[in-house]
């Protein structure tokens, strides 16, 4: 990370390490970076760090700031540069930046619970039927999992909550119909047409 090192006497080269950010440099208590010392203001001065570089700007400080003995208004920091504000100087070590990402790790829900009767019961919704399957991350959900999505003057997208895709209708199981002998005899048995007398 970016790193300043104070090496004015008194400050026994005390480090300075900058935040990702705007980092405010001054005398009062509210600053990022407390510097008691009577040439500096209350707010002296802003840092800068961003993934392009390191600016700086002067708060309109009363005993000004300066880069290389050059005093700024406005500047940018590159390293071995002394910036001095008020009677102070800083060493600029160094103006990398270190992003990291954590990983993040998603609990996947647990399997649902299968009746007897083949139907799925939803397993964040432990009372509720599954009815839907996300089309991309294959996530089994219920009617209240869903995120509705109303367009206009079109019909509700039904969504998933995990990756935001499209979720698409689960058949429904199937309920075996009893087979009787007589729907047996209707479908495979051809009576003739019996005419009643009259």
């Amino acid at each position: 990370m970016a790193k300043l090192v104070i090496k004015s006497e008194g400050f026994h080269n005390q480090v300075l390490e900058l935040r990702l950010g705007l980092n405010r440099i001054g005398r009062a208590p509210g600053n990022d970076f407390q510097i008691e010392h009577p040439t500096i203001s209350a707010t002296h001065c802003e840092i800068d760090l961003a993934d392009n570089g390191v600016s700086l700007r002067d708060c309109d400080s009363t005993n000004g700031t300066f880069v290389n003995e050059r005093p700024v208004k406005q500047s940018s920091l590159w390293p071995d540069q002394i910036l001095r504000i008020g009677d102070v100087e800083l060493l600029v070590e160094s103006i990398d930046v270190n992003i990291s990402i954590p990983k993040v790790t998603v609990a996947r829900p647990a399997p649902p619970i299968v009746l007897d009767d083949g139907i799925m019961l939803c397993p964040r919704h432990r009372n509720n039927p599954v009815t839907h399957q996300c089309t991309h991350c294959r996530q089994i959900l219920c009617g209240e999992c869903l995120h509705r999505l109303k367009r206009r003057g079109g019909k509700t997208l039904l969504l998933c909550p995990e990756c935001s895709h499209q979720a698409e209708p689960l058949a429904a199981p199937s309920k075996k119909k009893k087979k009787s002998l007589l729907g047996f005899l209707a479908r495979t048995v051809k009576m003739p047409f019996v005419r009643k007398p009259d």
